[in-house]
């Protein structure tokens, strides 16, 4: 078992800012990493709007920085990106503004590339069968319901052909 270690607030300034320039972080992350270090509300306060001033801290940047990541790496859709920000006490403004960054385009085409993928898994599954494991594929990684209606629809078309 290891201590945990207090700090001085300028102690925990300089691990804070190496905390924050390793990658964006959310405000209530850096909070907690703060009161980790074992210092009162009023010097996390005070750390906190240094961060921001020296621009180590920035919810917008790193609202757009989680979404992009998401998207890109895990093919996210915007509803779970979405809600992940929020649980990590994003504003809806910074929200917003991530989910506006990411190419509508490409967004389809991922969404179309992952309904395809999991409709061609499924095989040698009764129709209704693929379209519900499809369906619920997708919903699980964050896509909209109507964008997934369609994609699949065009699947389908695809297949008639």
């Amino acid at each position: 078992m290891y201590s945990k270690k207090s700090f001085t607030p300028d102690q925990a300034f300089q691990k804070i800012k190496q905390f924050c320039a390793y990658q964006e972080r959310s405000h209530r992350e850096v909070t907690e990493k703060l009161y980790s270090f074992g210092l009162y509300k009023k010097d996390v306060e005070i750390l906190l709007s240094q961060l921001i001033e020296e621009n180590y801290l920035n919810e917008e940047r790193f609202a757009i920085a989680f979404a992009g990541g998401k998207f890109r790496m895990k093919q996210w859709g915007r509803v779970k990106i979405k809600y992940e920000l929020k649980q990590k006490g994003i504003s809806t403004y910074c929200i917003a503004l991530a989910l506006k960054e990411i190419d509508d385009e490409t967004y389809l085409g991922t969404l179309k590339t992952l309904a395809l993928k999991k409709w061609d898994s499924l095989k040698g599954e009764q129709y209704l069968n693929r379209q519900s494991k499809t369906t619920g594929y997708l919903l699980q990684k964050g896509f909209e319901q109507n964008l997934i209606t369609t994609a699949i629809n065009e699947i389908r078309k695809g297949e008639t052909k």
